[in-house]
């Protein structure tokens, strides 16, 4: 499984406002139920919270990639968004967050290695600084898309 095979539009959004990280998983959290990625909404965000308590998944250079493994999802996913506005998070350059991955990953093995797999692809591709700022000054999900193929 590759990066370009769980892009999908129904969960990604170029323009999302939201009002602090709740609020912003809360929204992407419901992009993913309606496109099938999650059963249980409440659940998942439950698991995602669990794991912010764990540890900063606010990488630096206004990216976050919460995560947290759920027996809610029903489908590996992720939604991406670029926020409209930029908002607080913990992070590891003390900047806050305009660009959010959240990962929708079930609780058994296979799940667990693909969300790795996943991960290690996206991270990759955050390492390059030219890749964040296409990232942040992206205007349309298609923008969003291109950047990861």
């Amino acid at each position: 499984m590759d990066i370009k095979s769980v892009l999908d539009d129904r969960v990604i959004r170029s323009d999302l406002f939201a009002v602090n990280k709740e609020d912003a998983l809360e929204k992407m959290t419901e992009m993913l139920q309606k496109a099938g990625y999650v059963d249980d909404a409440a659940g998942f965000i439950a698991d995602v919270m669990q794991r912010e308590s764990l540890g900063c998944t606010g990488i630096g250079n206004y990216v976050a990639i919460p995560h947290g493994k759920s027996p809610s999802v029903s489908k590996v996913g992720i939604a991406i968004v670029k926020l409209q506005n930029e908002i607080e998070w913990e992070t590891n350059d003390g900047r806050g967050v305009r660009v959010i991955f959240l990962f929708a990953v079930g609780t058994d093995n296979e799940n667990a290695m693909q969300h790795l797999k996943l991960l290690a692809q996206v991270a990759g591709k955050l390492g390059n600084d030219e890749v964040v700022e296409k990232l942040l000054n992206a205007g349309s999900v298609e923008e969003i898309k291109t950047i990861f193929e």
